[in-house]
């Protein structure tokens, strides 16, 4: 892969972002940039007035931002939410990679799988009988898809991604190194008379719909009967576990070394910070959020849109930190 970089106006940029533009359009932007490691020809953005001093003494060409008062040194584009319309940007500044579509000769692919001429499969990766790989999609070196895998159009695999068979993604998927898609879920049923557990079956299926993005050596199971899915737009961090049956909705965000249970469902926009453990057969209710290491037991219904919970088990911060007060208060009378 090589990287075309491509200098843009000013002006360009903030037609495509659909910001306005204050000073002068024609200077040529080539790149994004923290204020502190700016150089010329960077955008740069700020979301408050305190930090746009620094960001208008910084090396950048141009700054992003929400307000502006008066003339200033540089042009300034003018956007509601600087920090989403400086993400936007980057997609114009920094394209994504130029490719050779093309299977490269080390890579197996069986007679039987379909692979659009406009794909590209890199060294040593294997695409099993029946695997469906879209337009303009990237299986990185060394990636496993299975049997009867669908990949949709202008995905990312990137290098050592393993997709057991059957798994179904939509469009626009990104998945990162290490991460493993529909192994069997964690399921087994004790025999009573001898104490011994035998595996229950594992045949479901594992659907990932458009617009999502999986960390690096995340891991996701296959439903035991049915189907794990992953909603539009979902976002999931490194070192995520999803266990067997696992319902995620659109929108949601889930960070580093969080594990949910087998049947778990997030409703749309729930946000989970990271290492959080979720039970299974916990509904966590549209736009609920998690903070960071709180613990929700089985069959726990978390409602409340907006609302952080915390602790373990999970309630709204504002009861958890009461009891921490309380505690402490306790703690300091016990001394005295």
């Amino acid at each position: 892969m090589t990287l075309s970089v491509r200098a843009r106006s000013v002006k360009e940029v903030a037609g495509f972002i659909h910001a306005h533009v204050l000073g002068d359009e024609t200077i040529q932007l080539t790149g994004i940039a923290s204020v502190e490691s700016a150089l010329p020809g960077d955008l740069v953005f700020v979301d408050d007035q305190k930090n746009l001093r620094l960001a208008l003494e910084s090396k950048a060409s141009a700054v992003i931002t929400k307000v502006a008062k008066g003339k200033t040194s540089k042009p300034l584009v003018i956007a509601p939410q600087p920090r989403l319309a400086f993400a936007r940007a980057a997609q114009l500044l920094c394209p994504r990679p130029e490719r050779n579509p093309g299977i490269h000769p080390s890579a197996i692919v069986h007679p039987a799988a379909r692979v659009a001429i406009s794909a590209t499969v890199e060294e040593r990766a294997i695409i099993g009988e029946g695997a469906q790989i879209g337009e303009s999609t990237r299986i990185g070196t060394g990636s496993v898809i299975g049997a009867r895998v669908s990949i949709g159009n202008n995905c990312d695999l990137y290098p050592n991604v393993t997709v057991y068979p059957g798994v179904l993604t939509g469009n626009r998927v990104i998945i990162h190194s290490g991460a493993v898609l529909g192994s069997d879920g964690f399921g087994y049923v004790r025999d009573q008379a001898t104490g011994r557990y035998e595996k229950f079956p594992q045949i479901g299926r594992l659907e990932i719909e458009d617009d999502v993005e999986i960390g690096a050596n995340a891991t996701i199971d296959r439903g035991a009967l049915d189907a794990t899915r992953i909603g539009r737009g979902t976002k999931i961090d490194n070192l995520v576990h999803i266990g067997h049956n696992c319902q995620i909705g659109e929108d949601v965000v889930i960070a580093a070394q969080t594990g949910l249970s087998g049947s778990a469902v997030l409703e749309n926009g729930v946000v989970v910070a990271g290492q959080v453990g979720i039970a299974d057969h916990v509904c966590v209710e549209a736009g609920a959020i998690l903070g960071a290491q709180c613990g929700v037991p089985s069959k726990k219904v978390i409602r409340g849109k907006g609302v952080v919970f915390w602790g373990t088990p999970a309630r709204p911060i504002r009861e958890y930190l009461k009891e921490l007060a309380l505690l402490a208060r306790l703690a300091k009378k016990k001394k005295e």
